[in-house]
């Protein structure tokens, strides 16, 4: 295990940890809690790991070995992960979006039109007669049931850049999914603008929560009591699992709502890092919706991610 740099708020103060290596477990860090004043009030307790990401704290969290058991989508992926396979409704290379907007045609019932424009229900059979023009793809590959670090009942790593994203990847021998690879573990096989379908339902999922503004300088620097007290006022995040119904057709959780997710750009030649799924508030937050405005470097209270991997290949007749 890498060495870890932890700091914890708790309510109404907040701690902040030195660095203590365990001489029984070379490499393990562990925290001295150093109590300091707080701003305002913290209602959660917060970690900081590697002086970096910012997690809350849960003592709920389920190995998952036992999810996998429970959930029975595993396949031939790794232990946390969901095998996904069949066929992609693509796009032309010319356009990124046109999924998106051909869905549109298909909203029935609108809450705005105005950006971030937001559909409350989509009218399947016009859908599946509009997306019959589309090309499909083959697709087969794993991706993590939950947020990083893909525990139910853990909450999400969030302010992690997508450069950070990749590394933390590639340190469990698994890479950053693709924008395709997230969207098609989200929307299934029709395409569905949703994981759980057709109808926008901030009851399943966790979305439409109100918008909080943000004050912009206590994100200068990711650590510090200000800029926990500030992450903990404007979350409104749950744990990973926490809805039932926000699954997908494969099996993944929490594609939409919660919290933005770091993918790698499908599109040769452009700005690799993308968002994908939207957070907890009033966005667009469908499984085609991208954000490409930011570069690998940005984090924010709101940007998590998870992992993808290749699926394993079945051993040769010869072993």
């Amino acid at each position: 295990m890498r060495g870890r740099q932890v700091a914890l708020a708790v309510l109404g103060a907040v701690t902040v940890a030195r660095e203590v290596r365990a001489p029984s477990a070379p490499g393990v860090v562990l925290a001295t809690m150093v109590p300091g004043p707080s701003p305002s009030p913290v209602e959660h307790r917060w970690q900081q790991i590697e002086g970096k990401y910012w997690q809350i704290v849960s003592r709920d969290s389920e190995e998952p070995d036992v999810t996998d058991e429970a959930e029975g989508t595993r396949g031939a992926c790794a232990a946390g992960m969901v095998e996904i396979g069949g066929r992609m409704k693509v796009e032309g290379p010319a356009l990124r979006e046109p999924v998106e907007e051909l869905q549109k045609q298909s909203c029935s019932d609108w809450i705005t039109r105005e950006y971030p424009e937001r559909c409350a229900r989509y009218d399947r059979e016009r859908w599946l007669a509009l997306s019959q023009s589309l090309a499909e793809a083959p697709a087969h590959y794993c991706i993590d049931r939950f947020e990083y670090p893909n525990r139910r009942g853990g909450y999400p790593w969030i302010v992690v850049t997508f450069n950070e994203a990749r590394e933390l990847c590639a340190r469990q021998d698994k890479r950053l999914c693709t924008e395709d690879e997230w969207a098609f573990a989200c929307e299934g096989e029709e395409a569905a603008p949703f994981p759980n379908g057709y109808v926008r339902d901030s009851e399943a999922c966790v979305i439409d929560r109100p918008w909080r503004p943000v004050d912009l300088s206590f994100f200068e620097v990711r650590d510090g009591t200000r800029f926990v007290a500030e992450i903990d006022r404007l979350w409104q995040g749950e744990a990973s699992g926490s809805r039932p119904r926000c699954r997908s057709a494969f099996g993944v959780y929490d594609m939409i709502g919660n919290v933005d997710e770091w993918t790698t750009s499908s599109v040769p030649h452009e700005r690799p890092s993308v968002l994908k799924g939207g957070y907890w508030g009033p966005v667009r937050a469908t499984c085609r919706a991208t954000t490409r405005a930011h570069g690998e470097d940005f984090y924010f209270y709101q940007i998590g991610f998870r992992c993808c991997a290749d699926v394993a290949s079945p051993p040769s007749r010869d072993d």
